[in-house]
């Protein structure tokens, strides 16, 4: 078997490729070994703010995530926010979404119910 052997399609290989070193593994510049993907230390906690324009062919969509309600009361939040926005929106999965950047607006009509909500 040559030292440089990376990957090889033939089961008698299977097992005996060098593990440290090889192509593809998760080595940091450092060259330690480390997990697969980024590790996010600082996830915001409780209510959040934030505008996302990925998957919407541009237009952006004011999402309020990490809030404490669920069923009904989270329903009739959004119907509030959507009221306070002018704007056509949803519920999806615990997370309202406002059509269009009302980032400003969500988070005043949020202060006024007593809620401390982050902005991203």
């Amino acid at each position: 078997m040559s030292e440089d052997l990376v990957w090889s399609t033939d089961p008698a290989f299977q097992g005996k490729l060098p593990q440290k070193g090889a192509m593809g593994s998760s080595r940091s510049r450092s060259g330690a070994l480390g997990p697969a993907g980024p590790v996010r230390k600082h996830l915001p906690k409780g209510p959040c703010v934030s505008l996302e324009t990925s998957g919407r062919n541009g237009k952006g969509v004011t999402l309020v995530t990490g809030l404490p309600l669920s069923g009904k009361d989270l329903e009739d939040l959004g119907k509030v926010l959507r009221q306070a926005c002018g704007s056509g929106g949803t519920v999806k999965e615990g997370v309202v979404e406002i059509q269009g950047d009302h980032r400003d607006k969500v988070q005043a009509a949020l202060s006024r119910q007593g809620m401390q909500v982050r902005r991203i």
